[in-house]
């Protein structure tokens, strides 16, 4: 699984309401472009360079799955949005705001367009001051120093002014407070393992994912379902079983919930559609008997896409055993897994058409799905 990347931007204002500009590009950078997870203090600093009135600055750690060259892109557009207009002078000048990449991790990039690390970041006191209170301890990857001893060595004798008011994290009105345990289900190929990943990143949880790529009968399986059904079934069942009873028994006190990437009533989903009624009804049996023994989760959220795009999803992952799998058999599962959850009584459920949505690609796709998790649920 794709793991995003983490920039630290810098923001600066000395235009307008200078501290509402720096606001709204925070939103605007949490609705396009990632996930905030820290915002320094705002700081008032001289111009630097030129004669205007005093700035605003702050920066902030990013982190997105977009790349280097996008995020930078975006961080254009954002500028345009709020209404800088860029001349074609070579000369400091007042800005609405001003957004920098100042580092993405340890990379070094030298393209026409982006430099990083930030060719003046180390000359400008009004970078590195908000800078050290979110990152001291990182290294500059060039000049091999933390940014707290870059502050210390800085030469720029410019004289910055805290300001008491903070700026808010967007992802503060997202709230996942209510809930210790959150199962992420759907079909095969729905997204389950790509959103139960953000949640865990974004939002400080514990992840649980199933190890289904382990399983030796699951490509034996889609070779001949009728002879391999029922040990797959087991395998799974056992396996779920074990591996759900061990994770969510180990407390993690720097976790604030947990999600996992299934859960485990799928065996019993799957089973009736994959099993002779023989094997069903033995396999239901031990099924109950394992099951009631293991927590719930507080809220249950399925991931419907219709099975057009499922196929689609499942052509893009590349798993060879797959790559036959039936618009039928999909459709069977979807059923299943519909006809369980509108009899479910034991846990909150949320059933979320995702059909025409991409919140991998797509960032405000995936703060609509997280929306509407969390809508009246």
């Amino acid at each position: 699984m794709m793991q995003p990347t983490t920039f630290y931007v810098a923001l600066g204002s000395n235009k307008g309401d200078k501290f509402k500009n720096l606001q709204d590009a925070i939103d605007l950078i949490h609705f396009k472009i990632g996930h905030i997870t820290l915002i320094s203090k705002v700081y008032k600093s001289p111009a630097f360079g030129f004669e205007s009135d005093d700035f605003f600055n702050c920066c902030l750690i990013l982190e997105s799955y977009l790349e280097p060259q996008v995020v930078l892109e975006s961080l254009l557009k954002i500028e345009t949005q709020l209404g800088r207009v860029r001349t074609d002078l070579n000369t400091y000048e007042a800005r609405i705001i001003d957004l920098d990449i100042i580092l993405v991790e340890d990379q070094i990039i030298n393209t026409n367009t982006l430099i990083v690390p930030h060719p003046e970041m180390q000359k400008r006191k009004f970078v590195l001051q908000p800078l050290s209170d979110i990152a001291s301890n990182v290294k500059h990857p060039l000049l091999q120093k933390d940014i707290a001893h870059l502050l210390v060595d800085c030469a720029d004798p410019s004289v910055l002014e805290p300001i008491n008011i903070g700026l808010k994290k967007p992802s503060k009105a997202i709230d996942f407070s209510k809930y210790s345990f959150i199962a992420i289900e759907g079909n095969i190929g729905a997204g389950k393992t790509s959103l139960a990943n953000k949640i865990a990143n974004d939002f400080n949880a514990k992840l649980i994912l199933e190890r289904f790529a382990d399983n030796p009968f699951l490509p034996k399986f889609y070779n001949d379902a009728v002879r391999y059904a029922f040990p797959l079934e087991m395998s799974f069942l056992a396996d779920r079983y074990q591996q759900i009873s061990d994770d969510l028994s180990q407390l993690d006190l720097f976790k604030d919930f947990i999600v996992s990437d299934y859960d485990v009533f799928k065996s019993l989903i799957f089973s009736k559609i994959t099993l002779q009624e023989d094997e069903f009804k033995l396999y239901r049996k031990l099924f109950y008997l394992m099951y009631k023994e293991l927590r719930k989760p507080d809220l249950y959220v399925y991931l419907y896409q219709d099975t057009e795009r499922l196929q689609e999803n499942i052509k893009k992952r590349g798993r060879d055993y797959e790559q036959n799998i039936a618009n039928e058999y999909l459709e069977k599962i979807n059923t299943g897994y519909l006809e369980f959850l509108k009899t479910q009584t034991e846990f909150n459920v949320k059933i979320i058409d995702i059909s025409n949505r991409d919140f991998v690609k797509n960032r405000s796709d995936y703060l609509w799905v997280l929306r509407e998790i969390l809508l009246n649920s």
